[in-house]
């Protein structure tokens, strides 16, 4: 597995990271045996950055139970907040910041978590400020290592802007562009942020094209999702592409990979079959993909219509 220097916290962290939502979604402590199997495997195989969310219901303690003994193996990364732009005020308060990074460090098993991320928090609350100090304080206490703003659009902007946080999260790519065309990406990396790519695989839109339906990413990720199986048809119906040839999932992982300005993906799954798959991708040369890269990125700009960051 090769490494990135995850930006300004100058440690060495895996491409291929592990989003743990789906963990905690859809696995859940009644299904641990296989939770933990996808842990321990993807840490046995080189993985070393996890990431999970004090509102991915069981997932952190599933990681503490899990992996906890294996704590000096792995970059930790947790968020504290709804995850939720739609959440009232109320919701973003200096005590819930607080009190989530106290509970997340008994779930998680560990005396100091690596990166806490504000998940999904709106500008008018990142300026308010109130967040932000109570994950500096943590950051003072020896609670946590670094804070980082995982979130899309304007409020990511601002994040990056404001030269307070050590990392950024923020949505990356076919079907999901608007990071690199809106400046986030380069600017966060001027500012020499760690960057991680969340969703980088798009929900499988472009599988839901091959297949020439968008069941597969509505099963999986819902209603909400079904824009990004349209915007990535759209755009494959303009370039020179032949879905039938190409791996769907493994073209995604590729255009995500090609930004270097992103130190990390992260992919969850329920399945260790598909850790294992993903896992084999990481091992393959991708350059073949530069083309239809390149294709997607400029028929992206073409046909943006204030397609905003699906957060």
């Amino acid at each position: 597995m090769e490494n990135n220097t995850f930006g300004k916290t100058n440690i060495e962290v895996s491409k291929l990271g592990l989003g743990l939502a789906q963990v905690g979604f859809q696995l859940g402590n009644e299904e641990f045996k296989t939770a933990e199997k996808i842990l321990n495997t993807a840490l046995d195989n080189g993985i070393n950055f996890l990431d999970t969310a004090a509102m991915y219901m069981d997932s952190e303690s599933i990681v503490g139970n899990a992996v906890g003994h294996r704590r000096e193996e792995y970059f930790l990364a947790t968020k504290a907040g709804t995850g939720r732009t739609t959440s009232p005020d109320s919701e973003w308060t200096y005590k819930k910041i607080k009190d989530s990074v106290e509970n997340s460090l008994v779930s998680l098993k560990t005396e100091v978590i690596d990166l806490v991320q504000l998940h999904s928090c709106e500008t008018h609350l990142l300026e308010q400020g109130d967040v932000i100090r109570a994950l500096q304080d943590c950051k003072l206490e020896g609670k946590i290592k670094f804070m980082g703003y995982s979130g899309d659009n304007e409020a990511a902007d601002w994040a990056v802007r404001s030269n307070l946080f050590d990392t950024l999260q923020t949505s990356y790519s076919i079907a999901d562009q608007r990071a690199r065309t809106k400046n986030i990406l380069s600017e966060a990396k001027k500012r020499n942020l760690g960057i991680i790519a969340k969703r980088p695989i798009g929900n499988a839109a472009l599988l839901g094209v091959k297949n020439h339906t968008n069941d597969e990413t509505h099963e999986h990720f819902g209603s909400a999702y079904d824009e990004y199986f349209d915007r990535v048809m759209k755009m494959t119906k303009e370039i020179d592409i032949n879905v039938n040839e190409i791996d769907p999932i493994e073209m995604s992982m590729a255009f995500a990979l090609s930004k270097n300005e992103i130190n990390v993906i992260i992919i969850g799954s329920k399945s260790l079959n598909h850790v294992e798959e993903n896992l084999n991708y990481m091992k393959k040369n991708l350059d073949s993909y530069k083309n239809l890269i390149n294709q997607y990125e400029n028929v992206y700009e073409k046909l943006d219509n204030n397609w905003r960051q699906l957060t």
